[in-house]
């Protein structure tokens, strides 16, 4: 429920507060004062599409604030804490939710929702649960299939809302199957090729046997290899210098003889016994070296021209595999993943067979939900026309029968069945549909009777009405008023109104001012009671407010909607 709106700048309203509150709201004012821009600004919170040109001329922005009360848990309150925002607890169930929005003259939109900055597309979630517009571009939307399809899905219920669900998840299952179907035999010459391809790939890696690591393995025994003369002069040159195979003196012996030296003296100072138990470390230490050396030297004398030979010829192979494959892991790492693939990829043939019959399982179960759905439509269809006709009667056509038609159709995700709303205004016509059949005053009854009927069983906690009234008067107005009373007593009601009759039955009325300085036309909102709603009343009956004569009749009208409301 709307409790308050706040406008700033908007169209040719200043600055106005129209406080809502539950039941019934008329909002009348003289023409050109700012009427639709109630419906604009309610529009704007509700996420729609900002227009710059909506800003009062001379102004920086405009601004629309919201105060609306919502259940403090559920889906609406869910998605405010989803955007980062939260509600206030004012009673056992019941939260305040602020929301708002700007628009600069520049077309910048900025929207708000408990407090935090969000996305316009947050405010159009919200209000999707929260508020049916309806006006003369609604009444267009309701020639529509689709929109016919709507209202009789929202009068039908759980009954139809299960139906739904369950042909959709047959639709969405059956849809599944037929695209894998149409991918594995539309692709079938590709995957025959990918097969071939990867059974060559796969023994070529086979053959090769390459194991982890191995490239960089090879890449260093090669260049050992390709330096061999180097390599056996210097190890070579530093194992003469470590131990000489003659008599020469060599680092061993010098240091065996140092050694020697330390030990002797070692008997008149102490302090020369760890010198000496260090030089004799140095001299195992050097032996050691020299003999690492050797083996070094006799592992290069048994390499020869023909290892190389062996260890490039072996590069070459898994320098291949890297070429055909980015890495030698990915190659080794094929040899798992691709049997794997290569064994779906074989099984094409068992696979197509068992796709068809999930398929033809799928159409079964999707036929049998289909003809669910239907049924449900039907039913619903019938209980909806009888309703619908006798609040046509209600509404001033008397002779007026509806019929919702269910017949069969395109398949979709809405199902196979298509919905069409036809119209007898009278007996003997024959049923038209509402698009053809219905001028605009006849279409606006169509739409509320059809409003009122469903609010019986899927309320919607706001509705919104932009001169629903619009092409009727007289009788039909009253029983308009009556009906937006009617289902007020379920949800609230805000209605946009340029007749008395309608006028009258609502427990709100708030009129649009239009003030001119001069300079700037501006407007403000009104809350109307006693002397005021009469002369108000007073204008909408005849153009005058102060006509006596005018303001004993919209007395007279006052007192007849609060005895039959």
């Amino acid at each position: 429920m709307i409790e308050e709106m706040r406008l700033r700048d908007l169209g040719v309203i200043a600055e106005a507060t129209l406080p809502m509150g539950p039941g019934f709201t008329a909002i009348t004012g003289e023409t050109g004062a700012g009427k639709t821009m109630v419906v604009t600004g309610l529009s704007l919170l509700m996420g729609q599409r900002a227009d710059s040109g909506a800003v009062r001329a001379g102004a920086a922005q405009a601004s629309v604030d919201g105060v609306w009360i919502v259940p403090d848990e559920g889906p609406v309150v869910d998605r405010v804490r989803e955007a980062g925002g939260d509600v206030e607890q004012v009673g056992a169930g019941r939260a305040e939710l602020f929301v708002g929005r700007t628009i600069s003259s520049e077309g910048r939109s900025r929207a708000t929702v408990g407090g935090r900055a969000a996305p316009a597309g947050v405010l159009a979630d919200i209000a999707d649960q929260l508020v049916v517009v309806h006006g003369q571009s609604d009444q267009l939307r309701l020639k529509s299939a689709a929109a016919q399809r709507e209202a009789l899905d929202r009068f039908g219920g759980e009954p139809v809302a299960a139906a739904l669900t369950a042909y959709r998840a047959a639709y969405e299952a059956w849809r599944a199957v037929e695209r894998d179907l149409a991918a594995l035999t539309g692709d079938r010459d590709a995957r025959a090729a990918e097969a071939a391809e990867l059974r060559t790939a796969i023994a070529d890696i086979e053959a090769a046997e390459p194991q982890p690591g191995e490239d960089v393995e090879l890449a260093q025994r090669a260049e050992r290899l390709a330096n061999a003369e180097e390599l056996r002069l210097a190890a070579a040159t530093a194992h003469d210098v470590l131990s000489a195979e003659d008599d020469a003196p060599d680092a061993i012996g010098l240091i065996a003889e140092a050694r020697r030296a330390l030990e002797r003296a070692a008997s008149s100072d102490t302090a020369l016994e760890d010198l000496a138990a260090q030089a004799a470390e140095l001299g195992y230490r050097a032996t050691d070296l020299a003999a690492s050396l050797a083996g070094y030297l006799a592992d290069l004398d048994e390499s020869g021209p023909h290892e190389l030979a062996a260890v490039e010829e072996r590069r070459a192979v898994i320098a291949g595999l890297v070429r055909a494959h980015g890495t030698l892991e990915a190659a080794i790492d094929l040899l798992r993943t691709g049997s794997l693939r290569l064994a779906d990829l074989d099984d094409d043939g068992d696979r197509v067979e068992r796709l068809r019959q999930e398929r033809d399982a799928a159409a079964s179960v999707l036929d049998t939900a289909a003809a669910a759905l239907t049924d449900a439509r039907t039913r619903a269809a019938a209980r909806l026309s009888t309703d619908v006709t006798e609040e046509l009667h209600a509404l001033a056509m008397p002779d007026a029968t509806l019929t919702v038609e269910v017949s069969p159709g395109a398949e979709s995700t809405s199902g196979r069945d298509d919905v069409a709303i036809l119209l007898a205004p009278h007996p003997g016509a024959a049923p038209r549909p509402v698009s053809r059949g219905a001028s605009g005053g006849e279409l606006s009854r169509v739409m509320l009777a059809i409003e009122v009927v469903i609010a019986a069983t899927d309320p919607v906690p706001t509705f919104v009405f932009d001169e629903v009234d619009a092409g009727i008067g007289g009788a039909a107005a009253i029983e308009v008023g009556r009906r937006l009373a009617r289902l007020a007593e379920s949800s609230q009601v805000i209605a946009v109104t340029h007749l008395a009759q309608v006028a009258a039955f609502a427990g709100n009325h708030l009129t649009v001012v239009k003030a001119n300085d001069g300079s700037v036309t501006a407007s403000s909102v009104t809350r109307l009671d006693g002397a005021e709603r009469e002369h108000e009343m007073a204008r909408l009956l005849s153009g005058l407010a102060d006509s006596d004569a005018a303001i004993l009749h919209a007395r007279e009208l006052l007192q007849t909607a609060r005895a039959v409301s």
